[in-house]
């Protein structure tokens, strides 16, 4: 074994980054054992440095991230400051002063992970960022490693244990979407400021990733279909109930039947009661894939919280420093396929549409003939009725989501139609 150091900065020193310098000192000999060298943190950069830090080293404490990592000695950068800048700067110098970088920065490397890759590989250097997609579970590393000789199709995930959460208790309590955001407050699963989560941007962030991965092709957080969660009700969860489904927020990303083209989407949708994500509960997270040669896999666990994440951000340590010692690098960025990733109007699916109408006779062959003149196939068709008002419930076969669009459009332009009372569509089938 090596007896010099590798050295490791740390940026951010928060709930992942405290966590990480606790793991560094507790399994010291261990991480040496496994690298072949032991490895030693030389500096922590924070905002605060006068607040008190277990087990870190005061004098390894600096508000200066820019001088450390131009220090021209280290060897590995770890970034878990999160946002686009100054993480975006500081990884970039980093590169250009001899480290190679970790980090957990879902939504930098969904917006920039080329330009950082092209840095990391101008410099010769690496760029892991395993715990920037749900938490402890090893996703990355399989897509990009062990399944580098299949041709993924499809990957199908709960990618954030806040929205799973909020799911889970309105389908087993029937609480409604804010009792049950306040619970997960309380709790600690939901921040203050729920936004990016119950509005998918966090899991958009990790659908471009995966989808890049996946696919080999580049995709950007803006090329994410986005939609939310905060407009499902408990009414969406009977309804799913009566088809043998539950609603979950699902990353999707798929390759087109042709393979000519790939898209990736965030959105509530039902999935049918056998499918395994259908019993992932609380604030767990799980992504099935699907493959040509391995079939379907499924990755379950903690998607979020200090220690998880840390464990993933160690992993990477691991594997970088490895690779320091052989004098090696890792996968970079694989983007041969180059394929285009196709609008949300070309996505087919099923659809799941409740319509509050007249209750009179002919309403349903309206309804019906609207469908057919969108060329939207009709699966199933339920009615109730009373003192003149009715519920029509339509599933249907799968249809692009433009073809579903014009065809609720038109459907809001018949007399008999009171409104659309929700969308959704039917997924995991």
């Amino acid at each position: 074994m090596r007896t010099r150091p590798l050295k490791v900065a740390l940026l951010g020193c928060g709930v992942v980054g405290s966590e990480v310098a606790r793991i560094m000192t507790t399994h010291a000999d261990d991480l040496a054992a496994r690298i072949g060298a032991p490895v030693e943190l030389v500096g922590v950069a924070v905002r605060r440095p006068d607040k008190v830090r277990e087990g870190i080293d005061p004098d390894l404490v600096t508000t200066d991230a820019t001088a450390l990592v131009k220090r021209g000695d280290l060897d590995v950068v770890v970034e878990v400051i999160g946002g686009i800048e100054p993480a975006r700067a500081l990884i970039t110098t980093a590169f250009e002063h001899g480290a190679s970088v970790v980090s957990a920065n879902k939504a930098l490397i969904a917006q920039d992970g080329a330009a950082l890759h092209a840095a990391a590989e101008e410099h010769g250097r690496d760029l892991y960022y395993e715990a920037a997609v749900a938490g402890a579970i090893p996703l990355i590393r399989p897509l990009r490693e062990s399944l580098a000789g299949d041709k993924v199709n499809r990957v199908l995930g709960i990618v954030n244990g806040t929205t799973n959460f909020i799911l889970d208790k309105m389908d087993s309590t029937g609480a409604g979407y804010q009792e049950a955001l306040d619970e997960a407050t309380a709790l600690g699963y939901a921040e203050a400021d729920p936004t990016a989560d119950v509005e998918g941007f966090d899991a958009a962030a990790k659908a471009a990733i995966l989808a890049g991965i996946a696919f080999h092709t580049r995709v950007r957080l803006d090329d994410v279909h986005r939609e939310g969660m905060t407009e499902v009700t408990a009414a969406d969860f009977a309804s799913a109930k009566e088809m043998g489904c539950t609603i979950k927020l699902l990353a999707i990303c798929e390759r087109a039947a042709d393979g000519a083209s790939v898209t990736a989407r965030v959105h509530p949708a039902m999935i049918p009661l056998d499918h395994p994500l259908a019993g992932v509960r609380g604030a767990y997270n799980a992504v099935f894939v699907e493959s040509d040669a391995a079939g379907q896999l499924m990755f379950y666990g903690p998607g979020a919280g200090g220690a998880p994440t840390a464990s993933a951000v160690l992993g990477d340590i691991v594997a970088v420093c490895r690779n320091r010692l052989a004098g090696a690098r890792g996968p970079g960025e694989s983007a041969y396929a180059a394929l285009p990733v196709s609008p949300m109007g070309e996505v087919v699916t099923r659809y799941h549409i409740s319509l509050d109408v007249a209750d009179k006779p002919g309403v349903l062959a309206q309804v019906a003939t609207v469908f057919a003149e969108h060329g939207v196939s009709i699966d199933t068709v339920r009615q109730q009725g009373k003192d003149g008002e009715a519920s029509l419930v339509v599933v249907t076969h799968r249809a692009s989501d433009a073809a579903l669009g014009g065809t609720v459009e038109a459907l809001r332009k018949l007399d008999t139609v009171r409104g659309v009372a929700s969308i959704m569509r039917v997924e995991g089938e």
